[in-house]
């Protein structure tokens, strides 16, 4: 008896796109390139001077290696000046990539999200995935994202490795985006925070401090409670009444009027005398800020944080040291307030002051922002799938 023996080959592999593992059999004749899964392109941009100038060694030395062991194709463009790279995305054909990611702080990814969200086919454009892997002083997302992946709380190259390690899993999650109005009219859209007055200050001011990376912010924050300012304010915001209140999947802003206009009766004003205000959408401010441990990364809220003239110095200290753990939220202070919000409206009655989006500053004066159904999408320790779906992704 004649036995003939035919091979054939089996190929497992996972498809992030759609769980769970998929098992092909292929006879030799069958098998063809096309049949496996493509490499992915990554179009990265890298900050040389994020946080203390370092940020080119790390990625040389951390990140390459790494994403080339991953069989990530890329390509690596240095940023040369402020708003490079808000230009580069503007401009580029987003089908020859399967992601933008930004190699430095918070602030060059606020660069990339305004670029796309200003091309012509935004609404294509949004569908681009976007990621951050932490090389800069401020690294409040990259802290959020750690965070909501499941790992403990990090900073430094631990960070950086941890967000790696989700950009070459490939794993998504949606977040949120907001609108902002400044008083001049021009808008930008922001992923992270909006704020006045003492965390502004501290911000804008710590410049000079760069070349500490992240502990400017700690020589910044004890040299503003030493001269503790407080700003005269209003502060209007739509409170969240409707958990499920469906918001406009689109740029337009349906939830605020025009600056120029009162807000609606249905809106809580305040006026005081303010030593911060701060609206932020994530869960941290920084990777060791753990601001508002309640939030999701998705929840679609606004978290207004304000504290009030005549908290002490020391009650204020011990507000920040307890917020890098999130203990902050059981302090017993009256001068402490958090409002979650829709929408919301800052007026400035102080003529000088400094206002931030997303670490940035911008023009002083009123300034309003909402929130909307454009999602970032971020790392997590789920597998989404939405490249479908009109949204900004994040790895």
């Amino acid at each position: 008896m004649n036995v003939t023996c035919s091979y054939i080959y089996l190929i497992l592999w996972y498809d992030f796109a759609s769980p769970p593992l998929q098992i092909y059999i292929f006879t030799p004749t069958e098998l063809v390139p096309d049949l496996l899964p493509r490499t992915r392109r990554l179009f990265l941009l890298l900050n040389p001077c994020g946080g203390r100038g370092n940020a080119f060694q790390q990625c040389h030395s951390h990140i390459l290696p790494m994403i080339t062991e991953a069989d990530i194709s890329y390509n690596l463009i240095q940023t040369e000046r402020q708003n490079h790279a808000r230009e580069l995305v503007q401009g580029i054909n987003l089908e020859e990539w399967d992601g933008i990611i930004v190699i430095s702080g918070d602030g060059l990814l606020y660069e990339v999200i305004n670029g796309l969200m200003e091309r012509p086919d935004w609404e294509d454009a949004i569908k681009m995935p976007v990621g951050i892997l932490p090389c800069g002083s401020g690294n409040a997302l990259a802290g959020a994202i750690n965070y909501n992946a499941g790992f403990e709380q990090a900073m430094g190259s631990e960070l950086l490795l941890n967000c790696i390690l989700l950009l070459c899993r490939g794993t998504v999650m949606p977040m949120d985006l907001v609108s902002v109005t400044t008083c001049s009219g021009t808008r930008c859209f922001s992923f992270l925070s909006v704020a006045w007055g003492f965390i502004s200050d501290v911000d804008i001011e710590s410049e000079k401090y760069r070349h500490m990376g992240s502990a400017r912010f700690t020589v910044g924050t004890m040299v503003r409670v030493a001269s503790l300012r407080t700003y005269k304010g209003r502060l209007s915001y739509l409170p969240v009444l409707d958990g499920h209140r469906p918001i406009l999947n689109g740029p337009k802003d349906d939830l605020i009027p025009p600056l120029g206009q009162p807000v609606p009766k249905t809106w809580v004003t305040l006026e005081e005398d303010f030593v911060l205000v701060l609206a932020i959408y994530q869960s941290h401010l920084g990777a060791d800020l753990f601001t508002a441990p309640f939030s999701s990364i998705n929840d679609g809220l606004i978290h207004l944080f304000f504290v009030k003239a005549g908290i002490s110095r020391a009650s204020l200290v011990r507000l920040f040291l307890a917020m890098e753990k999130g203990n902050h939220i059981e302090m017993e202070c009256p001068y402490v307030v958090h409002v979650p919000a829709r929408a919301f409206r800052l007026e400035p009655l102080t003529q000088k002051g400094i206002l931030t989006v997303d670490g940035e500053q911008v023009e002083y004066g009123p300034i309003q922002a909402q929130m909307h159904n454009l999602f970032l999408y971020s790392g997590s320790n789920e597998i989404i799938y939405a490249r479908s779906k009109r949204r900004i992704i994040f790895f």
